[in-house]
């Protein structure tokens, strides 16, 4: 695989550069001399963000396109699901009605489902921005996640530049808006305000902003259960800063480092005490979600009931790509990525690996995983320079069908998306 982008990779090298309170310009080479250009924390946007980002918006409007046409032919709304399907529901009654409101008694088990397994922080702007905003609950939830998504795709774009450069960025972009299941971010779900902030707390980490890193991070923690990756990945940086540098760091590390993990720790002592169990009460709630840790042995039995039974579409695709994932991992700890993106895609392929619940969902999981996509990030910039039009055709392909199964999954699949 190609090696980072030597130039910029040298202006703010991994490990480096810590504390920097003032943004520091990372130089791009064009024409053979490099010229320096404001960060994304100042006022103007990276050289060749408006081409990724109007990639990412053309790709994913086209999927609400989709989506509409695929409610036409079966005569619904044009609209209808992209702010109540599924989970979507479960955000939207505790932004209108708050916690404790909302209960559901599964008939086959008689688990007690809470509204409690959801967390705060995207139910909580949806009210925040419907108290200024004279909409519906349903279009604010959809302007949020969908400003979420946007924030996200140039936060992505921005680790893209700073470690490989401008084309390796822009694919990294492309590919993540035409995932399988990127569906999910165009509807009322979380894994773009996930994304969003997890990638901006990454991308504070490899420049030195550790308050910010932080911050972002506690944010992130506050948004979905395996928000407490992004923590895991600014702990595990600053502990090697901390090694390296022979505990000679700044104040901000410290403290960016221990406000990180915050939000995470904090919901869940929040539903605990809510619960009258302190410590284990957020996981028994999570546990009538059928969501926990098991080690991969509901993996196991997933793919043991798949080789036996067979099962429609949606559920070899989702172990194809729950592999593939695991796969991507591999590659990008073996062309030895930055460390945080290692960590960050790590725990969360480990949760979805090892995590129980239902299997069609995993792969939605991964979405916010987008440092796995460098390696095939990678292959498409390599690639676009020899053969520009067999990339165009390959990109294309691969946006059709990604945005052919996403109607699908939300407009005609019964699977829980």
């Amino acid at each position: 695989m190609a090696k980072p982008h030597v130039a910029e990779r040298a202006s703010v090298p991994q490990g480096h550069g810590v504390g920097t309170s003032t943004p520091t310009a990372v130089p791009e080479r064009a024409g053979g001399a490099a010229r320096r250009v404001r960060l994304p924390f100042g006022r103007r946007l990276l050289p060749g963000a408006a081409p990724a980002l109007a990639l990412f918006l053309s790709i994913r409007l086209a999927g609400i396109g989709a989506i509409a046409l695929a409610n036409h032919l079966d005569r619904h709304a044009l609209l209808k699901g992209l702010a109540t399907s599924w989970d979507s529901r479960w955000y939207l009654h505790i932004a209108e009605h708050g916690y404790g409101t909302r209960v559901h008694v599964l008939a086959t088990t008689g688990a007690v489902q809470r509204d409690w397994a959801f967390f705060p922080l995207y139910p909580g702007l949806i009210r925040a921005v419907h108290t200024v905003l004279p909409v519906s609950w349903n279009v604010v939830a959809l302007l949020v996640a969908w400003s979420a998504a946007v924030v996200a795709a140039y936060g992505i774009y921005a680790i893209g530049h700073h470690v490989y450069g401008r084309a390796v960025a822009t694919a990294l972009v492309g590919v993540w808006a035409a995932l399988p299941h990127a569906v999910v971010l165009d509807i009322a779900y979380t894994e773009s305000l996930l994304t969003a902030l997890a990638a901006w707390s990454l991308y504070a980490v490899m420049t030195g902003r550790w308050m910010w890193a932080g911050v972002l991070a506690a944010l992130a923690g506050l948004a979905r259960p395996t928000g407490f990756a992004v923590a895991a990945a600014v702990a595990a940086v600053a502990v090697r800063e901390i090694v390296v540098r022979r505990g000679r760091v700044p104040p901000a590390l410290w403290i960016g480092t221990a406000i990180a993990p915050l939000g995470w720790a904090g919901f869940v002592l929040w539903v605990g005490h809510r619960t009258g169990d302190l410590l284990d009460g957020y996981f028994k709630v999570q546990h009538a979600w059928d969501s926990r840790f098991d080690f991969g042995a509901g993996s196991v039995r997933f793919l043991k009931a798949l080789l036996l039974y067979g099962g429609r579409v949606v559920y070899p695709l989702a172990l194809v790509l729950v592999v593939a994932a695991v796969v991507l991992f591999c590659l990008l700890c073996f062309d030895r990525a930055p460390l945080a993106l290692i960590v960050y895609a790590g725990m969360l392929v480990l949760i979805t690996v090892g995590g129980s619940g239902p299997y069609a969902s995993k792969p939605r999981f991964l979405v916010p995983a987008f440092p796995l996509l460098f390696p095939i990030a990678l292959a498409f910039a390599r690639s676009w320079r020899v053969r520009p039009k067999h990339v165009l055709l390959i990109g294309t392909v691969l946006a059709v069908l990604s945005l052919a199964y996403g109607s699908y999954l939300l407009t005609a699949s019964r699977t829980p998306l």
